[in-house]
């Protein structure tokens, strides 16, 4: 098959960029990929260095003045590349996606991933639907419901979740350990908890909420835990919290890391509390490396742990319920031991990157066949 990615995002790009490279990844040495992504990304840096795929710069603003250009330059590569599938990833490379096919010949069929819980019940949506959708993916449960009852239900919908490279994202050797955790937390780290996150500092990230239930443990055990939040560096306002709390000198910030793995490694359990949330990339990668991961309810976030086998489920804001989870890790470290090994588990069986692109692939041939989703 002959494949046409496209993002909208200039920058980082977060989840919807390490989704696609992951799908480039695996499906370049049997299929024909091209991304489509403006020059600045992380994607096309990324792209660009995956043997076989093919880049192009792309612009997907939404500046009415600016559609003809950037459609026209789209169309051109859209008729020249004669691809079989178009996978948009986000509203904005979508519509141009949209207005790029308009009165096309040949249109490709058109995929549709939703990576988020924005709304869906605009008007661009509804035209997006009837004019460059012919299959929707919604990368949990918790999405699959949002596009069911939305113009998005018209279309088949196929729930895939994300999948990770599991080799990449693996336990280090166990003798490694000391030496990464004198690195990220420092000599002083022996006999503590130690709790990670690459999720973000953003507040609705809710990695505030745990330094919260860390202050509320009794004097002694708030003693014996230390925290790490990988990601942008976090503002005054969010430090001020962190200092009103006790907790400055217990938590962590490496910064922005192009790979988490080291900082997360070092950790005895990882953490992500968002407020909202599609699926996760962070919570998969934290499983992977072999820790149970402490979660909140939100949206498709659950969908990847099972509570007291290999991480916990707290509802979101609850800090008292995460007080709880930290006394039983700081209680029953063995048993936190186990459910990291029990995490791995259920990322090799349910998140390696094979099922996720042969799932993919499986829709792409569905959509070009006329099929419906299973």
């Amino acid at each position: 098959m002959k494949i046409l990615y496209t993002n909208f995002h200039a920058g980082n790009g977060g989840g919807h960029v390490t989704y696609i490279i992951n799908l480039a990844r695996a499906l370049a040495p049997t299929h024909e990929i091209t991304i489509a992504a403006p020059a600045t990304s992380r994607l096309y840096r990324y792209a660009r260095a995956i043997p076989g795929v093919t880049v192009a710069d792309m612009q997907y603003t939404t500046r009415p003045s600016s559609w003809f250009k950037d459609r026209a330059q789209l169309r051109r590569l859209i008729k020249d590349g004669r691809f079989d599938i178009i996978h948009a990833n986000g509203s904005a490379d979508h519509k141009q996606v949209m207005l790029a096919t308009l009165a096309m010949a040949r249109r490709p069929r058109i995929v549709f991933t939703k990576h988020n819980d924005h709304p869906l019940t605009s008007f661009g949506h509804k035209l997006r639907v009837t004019l460059a959708t012919d299959h929707a993916i919604a990368v949990s449960d918790y999405i699959h419901g949002l596009m069911k009852d939305s113009p998005y239900g018209k279309r088949p919908i196929t729930t895939i979740r994300h999948g990770i490279d599991t080799n990449f994202f693996a336990p280090p050797p166990p003798e490694s350990l000391d030496k990464l955790r004198d690195l990220i937390f420092g000599p002083d780290w022996h006999g503590k908890l130690l709790l990670g996150s690459a999720g973000g500092t953003d507040f609705d990230k809710g990695w505030l909420d745990l330094v919260a239930a860390v202050a509320a443990l009794p004097p002694a055990d708030k003693a014996r835990v230390l925290l790490m939040v990988a990601g942008d560096p976090p503002s005054e306002a969010k430090l001020a919290r962190v200092r009103e709390l006790g907790m400055i000198d217990q938590v962590r910030f490496p910064g922005l890391l192009d790979d988490v793995r080291a900082s997360l490694a070092a950790c005895h359990a990882g953490f992500v509390l968002s407020y909202r949330e599609a699926l996760s990339f962070a919570c998969r990668e934290i499983m992977g490396l072999g820790l149970p991961a402490l979660v909140t309810d939100a949206g498709g976030l659950p969908e990847n742990v099972t509570d007291g086998v290999d991480g916990w489920i707290v509802p979101v804001r609850d800090v008292a319920a995460m007080t709880a989870k930290l006394h039983f890790m700081l209680d029953h470290p063995e048993a936190v031991r186990e459910m990291g090994a029990r995490a791995r588990e259920t990322s090799l069986r349910d998140f390696n990157l094979d099922r996720f692109a042969a799932a993919t692939v499986d829709v792409y041939q569905r959509t070009l066949s006329g099929r419906a989703a299973l």
